[in-house]
C-alpha cells in the first residue's frame, strides 16, 4: 500500500496517495477516531517462547479489533491509546478542536493526528497553525506532538526552530505519561506561546535587509560544489539554486523580497513544494516527516538569513 498508510481520515484536500475517507468537514475527536479507523485499544500480553515458557522482562502489544501483533516490548512501556491521544489535543488546545486527518501507518504500528488551531497573522498574513501528534505502538518511538504553522497563501510550512518557545515535544513510553502529559500542557507546549514568538520573529527578519550578494552567499552554502565534485553533483546543486530563486521570484513574496523573512519563506517554499532528484515511491511520505521534525535545508537556511540578528 502507498506510503504505508493502513487507514486514515481527511477534509477536503486528497492526500498524496489518494487514500483514506473524506469527510465533509473537520470532525471532533469522537468522529474524527471513527472515521480514520482508529477507533481499537492495544492490549498487553506475555511472551512466550517456543516451549510454551513466559519470557520475562517483555510483553506483545496486540490490537484488540483483529488480534495483529503491533510490537514487543521491554516490560516498562506504557501504552497510549488512541483514545488519549485525541483527548490529550483536545485539552492541549481546548475549545471546539477541528480534526483535518489522522490515521495509521504500517499496519497500525504507528498512528497520527493532525489538529487545526485558530488562524493568526504572522507579518501580515493569514497562518493556518496546526497541532501534529504523532506515536508509535510497537515500541520503535516514543509520543511526538508539534507545531506545523502553514502560510495560506501559498501552503507553505513554518516549522522554525525559536529559541524563545518550544515546537516539538517528546517522551518515551516507559515515562509517567500522565504527568508528562501535564507538564506538556502547562509548561512547554503552549500552541499561542509559539505563534506569539513566530510572530515577532517574523517581524524581526522581513525588516534584515538581505543584498543580492548575501542571497548568493546563502545559496553556496545551502548548495555547495567543489572542483572534486561531479558534474551530476555540479548540475544538482545548480538545479536546487535555480528552484530556490524561483520560490524567491514568486508573487507572494514580493512584498519580503529583499528581506531575511523573503529569503526564510523561499526556503520554505523549496522544501515544502519542489520534486525531489529521484521521486521515490515514498519521497512525499518522508519529506512530510522530514518537514514535521525539521528540515536539514530551512534549519540552515533560517541561520544564513537570520546570521548576526538576536531573535
Amino acid at each position: 500500500m502507498p506510503a504505508k498508510v493502513e487507514t486514515m481520515m481527511y477534509v477536503r484536500e486528497k492526500p498524496w496517495h489518494g487514500l483514506g475517507t473524506e469527510v465533509p468537514e473537520a470532525p471532533t475527536s469522537a468522529d474524527a477516531l471513527r472515521f480514520a479507523g482508529l477507533d481499537w485499544t492495544v492490549r498487553q500480553e506475555p511472551v512466550y517462547n517456543s516451549r510454551g515458557g513466559v519470557i520475562s522482562g517483555y510483553k506483545s502489544n496486540v490490537r484488540d479489533t483483529d488480534g495483529n501483533v503491533l510490537g514487543i516490548v521491554g516490560d516498562r512501556y506504557k501504552v497510549v491509546q488512541n483514545v488519549d491521544a485525541f483527548n490529550f489535543t483536545d485539552d492541549l488546545i481546548g475549545g471546539d478542536v477541528r480534526y483535518e486527518t489522522a490515521g495509521s501507518l504500517r499496519e497500525g504500528r504507528q498512528v497520527w493526528l493532525l489538529a487545526k488551531m485558530p488562524e493568526r497573522k504572522i507579518a501580515g498574513d493569514d497562518v493556518e497553525p496546526y497541532l501534529c501528534f504523532t506515536n508509535a505502538h510497537d515500541g520503535s518511538s516514543g509520543v511526538k506532538v508539534c507545531m506545523t504553522p502553514i502560510r495560506v497563501v501559498c501552503n507553505n510550512t513554518l516549522n522554525l526552530a525559536l529559541s524563545s518557545a518550544k515546537r516539538i515535544w517528546s517522551m518515551r513510553h516507559t515515562e509517567n505519561i500522565r504527568e508528562r502529559l501535564n507538564e506538556a500542557r502547562d509548561c512547554l507546549f503552549r500552541a499561542d506561546e509559539y505563534m506569539t514568538n513566530l510572530a515577532a520573529y517574523a517581524d524581526c527578519a522581513s525588516k534584515k535587509r538581505l543584498q543580492d550578494a548575501e542571497i548568493k552567499a546563502i545559496l553556496d552554502e545551502l548548495f555547495p560544489v567543489t572542483d572534486k565534485s561531479s558534474d551530476r553533483e555540479k548540475a544538482n546543486a545548480q538545479k536546487c539554486r535555480d528552484e530556490f530563486m524561483i520560490c524567491y521570484f514568486a508573487p507572494d513574496i514580493r512584498q519580503f523580497r529583499g528581506t531575511a523573512w523573503g529569503a526564510i519563506n523561499a526556503a520554505s517554499d523549496f522544501v515544502t513544494h519542489s520534486m525531489p532528484h529521484k521521486n521515490t515511491k515514498n519521497y512525499a511520505a518522508n519529506n512530510w516527516g522530514r518537514i514535521m521534525d525539521g528540515h536539514a535545508i530551512m534549519d540552515k537556511a533560517v541561520k544564513l538569513c537570520m546570521a548576526g540578528v538576536n531573535a
